[in-house]
């Protein structure tokens, strides 16, 4: 008999869940309490918990976001519009057929566990229709995929005097587009990606823009060297160094990176931590630097208290006539529906052994799908989750569960981790040996989601090529105009960079015969010709 899985939201998480469970032959039904696909990533208009602004970029580049056996188009710019990301989830829900599992203008509003869960595992789940008939469903498994982007915090116990104010404030949320503050003063409370976002884009029409920070942050570039999308320059080679060098040596070298293309100090955003990534993200914004260099945006310290029409920062500072404040101050996350025992969730930090499963559960049958924040993408994490889950829903895959705590993960090592537990955790050592040009792409190359498709449950026979072609389709959408430049010459460093790599990982591998080799090297080197780089 086929097991059926409550999947609780239709966004990127809830889409990868209903795929992975197809692909387990498990029976998906999604309950989306909205009518369309997508979740935070689709812009609406209205009262909303979880929503966008118009403008919306996302942070991550398309090589690294797109799931794993389902490239975005070559054509795509390689950060998109919150549009484009709709419709590359179109595409993945019509390719795979994914629509016709969604239940639209469904609310859950029970998730509890049967009396007999011990043995059967089995769920309870009572769900509401837009007409307000409720209904009553058993499920094998639930997968809540809502993502934690819930509830918006709106911390006005933070900020004296708010109640006096004249002027206009809202939660990040509720900010759409910038026309209507054109000529206005407008001061953004928060540093993260949204109130940076928010903060350049109203700074171009209003007549100034104040970016209170209490921290402050440092802040990334979407553009890495060379013009290459920042997050497809991180790969396994320098995630190893990542794991080994000491975290004051990462955080100091990181750090001088970030202030050789501006100084944080000057601009006055240097944090108040030194660890970097240790305390809060950095943030992702190009336009930050050139709106404070142009006076448009002023950076302020923490908001001290409000008065009528004036705003008093901690360092004595008072900005007069403040039209409207935009409190970009985050999200906190909770499962209404769901008994607060089986999850529990303090200071928007979850317990859950590995970011997905309750620890005391037996049978693991429930699992929370995208409650993660990476440095990088959400859909590969997800998707990963997903299959991880569903593979332990069906009994392939046991754990004795232990107990983390906490939102923030390191994506590769993450991803790694738990593509291991699935049994696709791609194997370098033999790829350099048995496909070194894969081999080498998967090692120096960018750590896509399609390296978690080479082996294992749900090997796709395109990742190889969907590897190699990725630096094509980062390339395409920017060649709109053709660009004769003489031919460079070709360098001697790359080739005897991967030539001593092949020679070193050869010599690793024949460890044992190390003796003879050192004797009679000509038979060891006659092996190995055939993996060197042809020059």
């Amino acid at each position: 008999m086929t097991r059926r899985v409550a999947v609780i939201g239709g966004g990127s998480s809830g889409l990868a869940c209903i795929k992975c469970c197809l692909d387990e032959g498990l029976e998906p039904v999604c309950f989306e309490s909205s009518d369309d696909i997508g979740g935070l990533w689709r812009f609406k208009v209205g009262p909303t918990t979880c929503n966008i602004y118009h403008s919306v970029i996302i942070n991550t580049s398309k090589e690294m976001m797109c799931f794993s056996d389902f490239p975005i188009p070559a054509h795509f710019p390689n950060y998109m519009h919150n549009t484009l990301i709709m419709d590359y989830f179109r595409m993945y829900a019509d390719h795979f057929q994914l629509t016709k599992y969604i239940r639209f203008h469904t609310k859950v509003l029970q998730v509890k566990q049967r009396s007999d869960i011990s043995r059967s595992g089995q769920w309870n789940v009572e769900t509401e229709n837009k007409d307000g008939k409720k209904e009553k469903h058993i499920f094998d498994a639930v997968m809540i995929c809502i993502g934690h982007h819930c509830q918006p915090n709106l911390p006005l116990h933070d900020f004296p005097g708010i109640e006096t104010f004249k002027g206009k404030y809202h939660h990040s949320r509720d900010y759409k587009t910038p026309e209507e503050w054109r000529d206005k003063k407008v001061v953004v409370i928060g540093i993260g990606n949204s109130g940076g976002d928010i903060a350049v884009e109203l700074s171009r029409v209003t007549k100034q823009l104040y970016l209170s920070t209490r921290r402050g942050a440092w802040i990334l570039n979407r553009v890495g060297n060379n013009g290459i999308p920042l997050d497809m320059t991180f790969n396994r080679v320098l995630n190893t160094l990542k794991n080994i060098l000491p975290f004051s040596v990462l955080c100091k070298m990181t750090e001088n990176q970030l202030n050789q293309r501006f100084n944080h100090s000057l601009y006055n955003l240097k944090p108040k931590h030194s660890k970097f990534f240790k305390i809060q993200h950095p943030t992702v914004n190009d336009d930050l630097p050139n709106r404070i260099l142009s006076g448009t945006v002023q950076v302020k310290p923490n908001i001290c208290r409000f008065q009528e029409t004036s705003v008093v920062f901690e360092d004595g500072s008072t900005v007069e006539d403040v039209d409207l404040v935009v409190f970009a101050t985050g999200y906190k996350f909770s499962f209404p529906f769901l008994d607060s025992l089986l999850v529990s969730v303090s200071d928007n930090k979850a317990s859950l052994y590995k970011y997905v499963f309750p620890p005391e559960l037996d049978p693991p049958t429930l699992a929370v799908i995208g409650l993660v924040q990476p440095l990088g993408a959400i859909m590969p994490i997800s998707e990963m989750q997903a299959r991880w889950a569903t593979r332990v829903f069906k009994g392939n895959i046991e754990q004795n569960f232990l107990l983390k705590k906490t939102i923030s993960v390191d994506y590769v090592n993450y991803m790694d981790e738990i593509a291991q537990l699935v049994g696709v955790q791609p194997n370098v050592s033999r790829l350099l040996l048995t496909d070194p040009k894969l081999g080498l792409n998967v090692l120096f190359g960018p750590c896509t989601s399609y390296q978690y498709r080479l082996r294992g449950p749900g090997k796709w026979a395109g990742a190889r090529e969907a590897i190699l072609t990725q630096w094509q389709r980062m390339a395409q959408p920017m060649q709109t105009r053709s660009c004769d430049e003489p031919k460079h010459k070709r360098s001697l460093k790359w080739f005897l960079i991967l030539s001593a790599a092949a020679v070193g990982l050869a010599v690793y591998v024949q460890r044992n015969n190390l003796p003879a080799f050192l004797q009679d090297p000509t038979a060891l080197l006659e092996k190995i010709k055939v993996y060197l780089p042809v020059h």
